[in-house]
């Protein structure tokens, strides 16, 4: 486990965590409070958010919920407003919605990818940017996707959004060039976590279970908050602009091996 950035006698380092009410944003909360950051998880959903912070609580760590809709900017300037300092920000929120080809494509779905990957995103930095410019530890993660470099087949509109996702992740970092703050690009591959295939496939708990049936070990949110701790925990003059996690069972977003991988024992 890192070891702790608090000292007894200073204040504990803030990080602010969207969509932290489950999956990968939880579990960031939850590897982020072990390393000695209080963690402030936003989201929509006030029951999810507070089991996220009785779950880091039992850890003996430090936790506050706020309830913040990324799309809607009066929601997004009150929880900023409800904070006095702030180190680090990981835009978490965001998601899928549908599998369809282009031409058949609900165009709905498609404002609503774009309003909560990318202007949730850009609307959430706006508001965190003059805290953030007091930290010694001014760090802004931004949870892509490898949709967000490569496409595929039926994945138009998700692809789009979380090319806006990184594109706006870079186009940040040079803006911010000469500044102190980290801007960084976290691209996960096939993540098997409860609610992202289910809410893609519009409640279809079996087609969710066919996207990862047969797939050896795909990445859990585990893994992904583990490379986030790992970037926020480097010093501060190192930044990592783009890190790219996949499962080993996904070469790509379209070559996924199904079927046992002979894993060898250490």
């Amino acid at each position: 486990m890192t070891e702790s950035l608090t000292d007894p006698d200073e204040l504990r380092p803030i990080a602010l965590i969207t969509g932290g009410g489950t999956g990968i944003g939880a579990a960031i909360a939850r590897r982020l409070a072990r390393d000695g950051f209080e963690v402030v998880v936003a989201g929509r959903r006030r029951d999810k958010l507070d089991a996220v912070v009785a779950d880091v609580a039992s850890a003996d760590g430090v936790a506050r919920a706020v309830v913040m809709d990324v799309t809607d900017a009066g929601s997004v300037e009150a929880g900023a407003a409800g904070l006095d300092r702030l180190d680090v920000l990981v835009n978490n929120a965001g998601g899928a919605l549908g599998v369809t080809r282009v031409e058949d494509g609900d165009l709905e779905q498609w404002q609503q990818m774009y309003a909560t990957n990318v202007l949730g995103s850009v609307r959430v930095v706006q508001a965190a940017l003059p805290l953030l410019r007091r930290s010694a530890r001014a760090t802004i993660v931004d949870i892509s996707s490898i949709a967000g470099e490569r496409v595929y087949e039926g994945g138009g509109g998700y692809v789009a959004a979380k090319h806006g996702t990184s594109v706006v992740t870079e186009t940040l970092r040079l803006e911010l060039n000469g500044e102190n703050i980290r801007v960084i690009d976290i691209r996960p591959g096939m993540v098997h976590t409860e609610e992202f295939a289910l809410t893609r496939l519009g409640g279809d708990q079996a087609g969710a279970d066919r996207v990862y049936a047969g797939v050896d070990r795909p990445l859990v949110a585990d893994d992904v908050a583990e490379c986030v701790g790992f970037v926020v925990g480097l010093p501060q003059h190192v930044n990592i602009d783009t890190m790219v996690i996949k499962p080993v069972a996904q070469a790509a977003p379209w070559k996924l091996h199904r079927g046992p991988i002979d894993w060898k024992e250490a």
